[in-house]
């Protein structure tokens, strides 16, 4: 990516501003999610004092994860996770609530990138469904 690329990658810009195992972490779920899902769109929301960069949200017919970054951890939350197949138990995080499922990932955390795509597409198939009940 040019100099010139990088106002048109706020997410890019977010990953580089980390300059640390979280960044490295969230580059590479990133890249995962982007193999997964090609036409994935993405943004940095929620910005606001506390947090002036933002959260980095992947979407596609909706809300398909977050991956916020924490001191300890990337943590990344799948909005419709509880509704989600997980066969290899990759959640581990946010277990107890209705709706969301979160994957917490330490420094030095190995992904099984295999599985997590298919969380991914699993998750892509989800809002496709819902959009389509809405109809």
């Amino acid at each position: 990516m040019t100099h010139d690329d990088s106002a048109a990658d706020p997410i890019g810009q977010h990953i580089a501003a980390l300059a640390d195992w979280r960044g490295a972490m969230l580059a590479r779920v990133r890249a995962l999610i982007k193999a997964a899902e090609p036409d994935v769109a993405e943004a940095l929301k929620w910005r606001k004092p506390s947090n002036p960069g933002g959260v980095p949200v992947w979407e596609h017919d909706g809300l398909l994860c977050t991956g916020e970054t924490y001191r300890d951890k990337v943590k990344l939350t799948f909005a419709h996770g509880a509704s989600l197949d997980d066969p290899t138990g990759l959640f581990n995080a946010s277990l107890t609530g209705g709706t969301r499922r979160a994957i917490d990932l330490g420094e030095g955390a190995a992904i099984d990138a295999a599985a997590f795509q298919a969380l991914v597409q699993e998750a892509v198939r989800f809002n496709a469904a819902k959009k389509m009940a809405r109809r």
